[in-house]
């Protein structure tokens, strides 16, 4: 399905791209020395180094042929691609969602949904995980620490 090496390439140069973001960040909030001591982008330029460094080794041993993990044939099995994809697209849905539904909502939506449809717990049981995880997130975030976190725009329609 998806070969090792086509999976090392790709995640030294999303790595990579990562990096020089980083690289590139902190170089407008500036690196070096100044009279109050070290520069703001200093520790994340060197970070953002260190993870370019890392990728460009991996590209290397990636591309170069040699008796490696990456002349492995197949990486990722239709069944373990599958899994991945049980893992990720819940939770794309989940961050879609929060500008819509609020951060409680949507999270209320994305436990009962991990836990309910492929039949982890049964659904009085996620239904209560879930409003127990949506009320926790309230407690912690409105009333301790007092950070509004978003409450989308369904929440805005019916003036909460």
């Amino acid at each position: 399905m998806i070969s090792r090496r086509a999976l090392e390439l790709a995640t030294a140069v999303l790595t990579g791209s990562f990096g020089v973001a980083v690289v590139v960040s902190s170089l407008d909030n500036g690196i070096g020395w100044s009279s109050a001591g070290v520069d703001a982008g200093t520790f994340p330029f060197l970070t953002g180094i260190i993870i370019v460094v890392g990728s460009l080794y991996n590209l290397v041993r990636g591309v170069l042929p040699a008796v490696t993990l990456a002349s492995v044939p197949i990486a990722i099995t239709p069944i373990e691609l599958r899994r991945l994809a049980g893992l990720f697209v819940p939770a794309a849905i989940f961050v879609a969602a929060i500008p819509l539904a609020g951060m409680y909502v949507a999270s209320a939506l994305y436990v009962f949904a991990v836990l309910a449809i492929p039949r982890h717990q049964s659904v009085p049981r996620a239904l209560a995980m879930a409003g127990a995880t949506a009320l926790a997130l309230y407690v912690v975030f409105e009333r301790m620490f007092q950070v509004s976190l978003p409450h989308g725009a369904l929440a805005a329609a019916f003036g909460f």
